[in-house]
Parts: structure tokens; C-alpha cells; sequence
């Protein structure tokens, strides 16, 4: 597999410090040509209904976030080993979302052309938000990060073939599939008009909803507009989507404002550090907390004067009382809608237990004999939820099928689901979580500091947490930055 990583001593290596990727990876301006590159990916018919069967954007898009921006980084890794585990998971990960669209065609995540426009759209919105922010990358500098993308590539799929070898030959694909293939996909206009309107808090702003609604409601339709206006002309037409009077202008002022950071000192802004604080629950035992604690606080002050000075819309609610200490139950909707409709599509069904799945693989960073054990157990319990929640037999579970069933969802297959965790836990395999083993555990998976009360923490302690969680329905426990926060 050629990854294009061999140099001469003249040469910087395509992966590492110098890279084009690592000099663009903490730059502002990825925010909005990132939301750009998504629109341009799902506007593809088969990302776009893989997108709307499996992922987790609407309903969790800050995880969903901190995900990508955390493989990306492993990705570009200027250690070869990084890269090829992340490809092998990356890999797993798609091979399992497979389907077919509203209009029965199929889809195939690891369908090599769909993969190789995702890299596109990546590249090309780089190169769009340095045009668009006044500082034009040059024909070096473009050839450049164009290799290290085409290798990116390579390193996914073992081949780059599918993208054209000579950058004047890019253009030429990239307007012949905006042209040929793009439509307006039921995904791409959910990122443009219903994940703006009503993005959930990140965890940093979860308590302080009237305050979020606020700037959701002036933010969001801007980000709309300008995501709209720096898309390729010809795929605007053809979708039609309206754009905004004065759009092109303010996009402008937007990409030119961000571009300005360029006068900053070196390394003000760490993107990784920004994502993994806004994803900290006030609560966290993180060392981190103080700082988000005291954020928090600031933030439901400001929310309650903004409360007196303006009226609360049907929307807005006032900012939560504190929850009171110990664990409560949730609403049986309320943890249908935060824990197991994780598609956000008002259903559950096998890709909301998928997307557990892989999230606690992705966070344990299970290897490819855990994942799978992991995924199988979870599989049996959607066998098992199916059996006894699915009334009607539409082959998906409503909020209605579940509350007016059983009260516990503990079964044989949720049990395997926990051993599978404890058993990916328990790394000297002595039966016991030690509490080395347990804060690893939780600092690795769920960003928080725990201790054990007798130093060690047994099979049956670990299953019955869990299930105390995924059946009962418990709030205030470990699971629920995993499993619960957007």
C-alpha cells in the first residue's frame, strides 16, 4: 500500500508537523468550511442515506463532532501504526452500513468512488475557505495538500486510484460530480435547515437552555445562509436552494473575520482541547471542571437576566433546578429519546443500537475481537427488544411500544453487553476490576475520575451498574456523557 510518506532529505513528509493538514487542523476557518464539506457529502445520494440510516448527527451532533475531528487527527498521524489502526477501524465501522434509499436504490459505505468524495469535499471546502478568507493557497502548496489527501485515501481504501492523480484532473472530477451525481437530499437539507434550528446544547451549555435558545435562534439560520452561499453555484441551482439577500457578503465577512486569526500568536487556538471542553458536564470530575463548573454557572446567570429581559417563546423553557443529589429515574420518553433513539428519528431500531456500539468501541478503542463480540451482543438484545416492544411489527420500536410495555428492558443479551464491557475492561483477566483498571475505564470512555469503595470491582457489581442504567433508566451515573449527551 503506497501512502506517499517516503521522502528525500529535501522534503517535509506528507504526514506529521509540517503537513499542510497540521497547518490548517487548529485554523478557525475549519468550523464553517467543515459544515460546508458535510453539506457536499450527504448531497451525494449514497452518503446521504447512509447518513440518514445510520448516523447520529441530529440527535447527537457535538459527539458526532468530536469523533470525526479525533480521526481525522488520527488519520494524518505521522505515525504509520496510528494511521493503519484507525483505517482497520474505520473500515469495520463502514462495512457494517449497508441499505437502500427512500427510492430502493442501494448503498454501500465501503463503495470505494463514494469514499473518494468524501476526501474530495474535504479538500476542496480547504482550499474554498482560504480563497474565501483572502489568502489564496498557491499551485505548490495546493499540489501538496492534495497528496497528503490523496493518501489519506490510500490509507483507507489501499488505493487513491479513485481520485485523479494530477490536480488539474480533480477539477475537472470535482465539477463533473456536483454537475452529474449531487441532488437534494433529504440529509443535506437537514444540515442546512433542521440541525441548525434546533442543534442541542453541548454538554458545557446543557443547563442553561434559555440561554442557548437565544443564540441558537440569531446563529443558526446565519450559519444556514452562509453554508448555502459557499456552495459550488451549480449545485444551488440545481437543488434550489434560496440564498439569503446579502449572503455572498456576509459569508465573505465571515471566512475574511476567521482568516484574521492568522495575526494571532502561535497556537492560541487547540481545536482538540476546544471540542473535548464543550463535550465536559459541569459535573465531571474531569480537572478540567473547575473551569467548566465556573462557565456554567456564569452562563445560567446570564441565562436567568436574559429570561427578565425578554418574554420566554413557546420554545423556550426555563433553565432546569438543580437535580437533586443521589440517583432518579427518567421519564420513560425522556430516556427513549436521550439514550435509545440515538438516530434521532423518533424510533428505535438495530442502527440506534449500532451506534451504542460504536461509540463504546470507539471510545474503549476495542480491538477488532471485542468490537465484534460487542456488536454481536448487541444485536441479540435488538433481537430481543424486537421480540417484546414491537406490537405493531413495522420492525421498529415507537416511543408509544415502549413506554406501554415493559418497565425493564434487562434481558439475557443486555447482561452479554455488560460482560463484553467488563471483560474489555478487566485486561489481566483476574475477574476483578481493580481501581487502576476502573478509573481507566471511565477516564478512557466517559472523561471522569471514580474511585472503587473496596479497590476492586467485581463481574456482578459492573453488570448490575449497567443494567441499573440501561434498564432502569437511571440518571447521574457514569453512562450518561457516553450515552445521553449530544
Amino acid at each position: 500500500m503506497t501512502t506517499g510518506t517516503t521522502t528525500t532529505a529535501d522534503e517535509t513528509p506528507l504526514f506529521g508537523p509540517e503537513s499542510q493538514f497540521r497547518a490548517f487542523f487548529d485554523d478557525p476557518r475549519w468550523a464553517p468550511a467543515m459544515i460546508r464539506a458535510t453539506v457536499l457529502e450527504a448531497a451525494h445520494p449514497q452518503i446521504g442515506a447512509a447518513l440518514a440510516d445510520n448516523s447520529t448527527f441530529v440527535a447527537h451532533p457535538w459527539r458526532r463532532l468530536r469523533n470525526t475531528f479525533l480521526s481525522m487527527r488520527r488519520m494524518f498521524d505521522a505515525d504509520p501504526a496510528v494511521r493503519e489502526r484507525e483505517a482497520a477501524r474505520l473500515n469495520r465501522l463502514h462495512a457494517r452500513m449497508s441499505g437502500s434509499d427512500s427510492r430502493g436504490r442501494p448503498y454501500d459505505a465501503m463503495d470505494r468512488a463514494t469514499r473518494a468524495w468524501v476526501v474530495a469535499t474535504l479538500f476542496e471546502s480547504a482550499v474554498t475557505m482560504c480563497r474565501l478568507s483572502g489568502q489564496p493557497l498557491d499551485q505548490d502548496t495546493m499540489e501538496r495538500m492534495y497528496a497528503e489527501y490523496r493518501a489519506y485515501l490510500a490509507a483507507l481504501d489501499g488505493d487513491a486510484g479513485e481520485l485523479p492523480e494530477d490536480l488539474n484532473d480533480f477539477w475537472r472530477y470535482f465539477d463533473r460530480v456536483v454537475e452529474e451525481e449531487l441532488e437534494n437530499t433529504e440529509a443535506a437539507r437537514v444540515i442546512l435547515y433542521r440541525l441548525f434550528d434546533h442543534l442541542p446544547a453541548p454538554a458545557l451549555l446543557g443547563g442553561a437552555p434559555t440561554l442557548w435558545a437565544a443564540g441558537r435562534a440569531v446563529v443558526g439560520p446565519l450559519l444556514g445562509a452562509i453554508t448555502v452561499a459557499s456552495l459550488p453555484e451549480s449545485y444551488r441551482r440545481k437543488a434550489g436552494l434560496p440564498e439569503m439577500p446579502g449572503a455572498s457578503t456576509l459569508m465573505q465577512g465571515a471566512y475574511l473575520a476567521a482568516g484574521l486569526t492568522r495575526f494571532l500568536p502561535a497556537g492560541w487556538f487547540d481545536a482538540e482541547t476546544v471540542i473535548e471542553v464543550l463535550s465536559l458536564s459541569p459535573g465531571s470530575d474531569d480537572p478540567r471542571a473547575r473551569t467548566v463548573t465556573a462557565l456554567h454557572a456564569r452562563m445560567k446567570q446570564a441565562s436567568a437576566l436574559l429570561r427578565l429581559l425578554s418574554p420566554l417563546s413557546a420554545e423556550t423553557a426555563p433553565d432546569p433546578a438543580p437535580a437533586p443529589s443521589g440517583e432518579a429515574r427518567r421519564p420513560a420518553e425522556e430516556f427513549f429519546r436521550e439514550v435509545l433513539d440515538q438516530t434521532g428519528d423518533g424510533h428505535l431500531d438495530w442502527p440506534d443500537l449500532a451506534a451504542m456500539a460504536r461509540e463504546l468501541a470507539t471510545r474503549l478503542d476495542l480491538d477488532e475481537p471485542e468490537e465484534t463480540r460487542l456488536y454481536d451482543a448487541f444485536a441479540a438484545w435488538w433481537r430481543e427488544l424486537q421480540a417484546a416492544l414491537d406490537t405493531d411489527g413495522d420492525g421498529r420500536i415507537s416511543v408509544e411500544e415502549y413506554t406501554a410495555a415493559v418497565p425493564t428492558l434487562a434481558g439475557p443479551a443486555l447482561i452479554r453487553v455488560a460482560e463484553v464491557l467488563f471483560d474489555a475492561t478487566d485486561k489481566d483477566g483476574s475477574g476483578t476490576i481493580d481501581a487502576e483498571e476502573y478509573r481507566a475505564l471511565f477516564r478512557t470512555a466517559f472523561h471522569r475520575d471514580l474511585t472503587t469503595t473496596d479497590g476492586t470491582y467485581g463481574r456482578s457489581a459492573f453488570v448490575g451498574d449497567f443494567l441499573a442504567f440501561m434498564s432502569g433508566r437511571r440518571t447521574n451515573t457514569p453512562y450518561d456523557p457516553l450515552l445521553a449527551d449530544a
